[in-house]
């Protein structure tokens, strides 16, 4: 059995059953969605299906189980479940790093079975940057999305996870380049999403000058995949080779903070916000502050791991009907009418936006409805 392969059963391991969250905050708590005691509408006139980026194929509701596992065969009963409450559900999905199978093609079952689950999800294949960096390129992702018949394809940027990863390959020079050219070859979406330590308006700002459409900002505040590979290295070395001290919590920009830059830096890209999701009022947060969609990994893979499949169930369908209400509760029928809705940011969400050069009072009052009004333009609904 492959490195790779091997690698990826210890993450899941350790993922489901150790404290692998950073310390640090999300920021979220610093955004409150003001409560509208005269909604003006019913319930049941909330509307949360949505477009994902650009594709015709809809969501449901606005939510993203974001690429987390696969690449051995002792997982594939894992994407299989988190695909089965996607169908049910009509939400989104990505897959784990499709390294392992392109590198192993015994363990594409443990990709496949999330589409034979579910054969009418938006579905996401997921590469590394490095693996770009170091020769990957129009071949391999077609075969990550042939693999799964995807719908779109994420390339995912971990710089933290592979500078403290025993065997890592922090090997990025040339990478935007090659992303760009990925893209521009491919006629399914190309996401570019980080793993845990967020996107920063800097390198949004870059590819979305280039032509990348679709970001997932994952920022810091939830999983840490820096945390992990120095957990999972104190597992099999019995002490870190590569100590990370307070970095493997508060190395990152935080997922409030990411989610703003990222949509100041691309005002009609579709943005996913994840990064520490735990149920529908982050998810509404996340939506009000700029995102299409949210995204959640984490709380999805532990309940079922650890419970099974009807946990899941409800566990999801307690975040949309949460994201439901809090749509309701604004006084709005679409989740994009949060963009519109009232919002309050204050401490240090506040505090960090403005020394980033944040107007935050013009964001929030004028911006997000911009916004609002690109997504009209470009779809004709909101």
């Amino acid at each position: 059995m492959g490195e790779t392969v091997s690698r990826k059963l210890e993450h899941v391991k350790l993922v489901a059953s150790s404290k692998v969250e950073s310390r640090e905050s999300t920021l979220l708590d610093y955004v409150r969605l003001v409560h509208n005691p005269l909604p003006e509408t019913d319930i049941d006139k909330v509307d949360l299906t949505t477009r994902f980026c650009g594709l015709e194929k809809k969501l449901k509701a606005p939510l993203v189980i974001t690429g987390m596992t696969g690449g051995h065969r002792d997982v594939a009963w894992i994407n299989e479940g988190l695909a089965l409450v996607a169908e049910e559900f009509g939400i989104a999905m990505g897959v784990g790093s499709q390294r392992a199978a392109i590198e192993d093609p015994s363990v594409i079952e443990s990709f496949s079975a999330a589409r034979r689950a579910a054969p009418n999800i938006v579905l996401i294949a997921n590469l590394g940057a490095p693996q770009l960096a170091r020769g990957y390129g129009l071949r391999e992702a077609l075969k990550a999305i042939e693999m799964i018949d995807a719908d779109a394809i994420a390339i995912h940027l971990n710089p933290g996870q592979e500078a403290f990863q025993d065997e890592g390959e922090p090997q990025y020079s040339g990478v935007i380049s090659r992303i760009v050219d990925l893209a521009s070859r491919l006629d399914k979406p190309v996401i570019v999403k980080e793993v845990g330590t967020g996107l920063s308006r800097e390198a949004v700002a870059h590819l979305y000058s280039a032509g990348i459409k679709c970001f997932d900002v994952s920022g810091l505040g939830g999983t840490n995949w820096v945390k992990v590979e120095v957990l999972r290295s104190k597992v099999r070395n019995g002490a870190p080779l590569k100590p990370a001290g307070s970095m493997e919590d508060y190395w990152g920009n935080p997922t409030a903070l990411a989610i703003v830059e990222a949509r100041l830096a691309a005002p009609r890209a579709y943005i996913i916000g994840s990064g520490g999701i735990r149920n529908g009022l982050d998810a509404a947060k996340a939506i009000a502050l700029g995102a299409d969609s949210a995204g959640f990994a984490l709380p999805a893979l532990r309940v079922l791991v650890n419970s099974g499949v009807e946990s899941l169930r409800r566990l999801v369908a307690s975040i949309i009907y949460q994201v439901k209400t809090s749509v309701f509760l604004s006084g709005e029928t679409r989740p994009t009418g949060l963009w519109r809705a009232p919002l309050v940011v204050w401490g240090r969400l506040r505090e960090e936006l403005e020394l980033r050069g944040v107007d935050v009072d013009s964001y929030i009052k004028e911006f997000r409805l911009k916004t609002l009004m690109w997504r009209m333009r470009d779809y004709g609904e909101y």
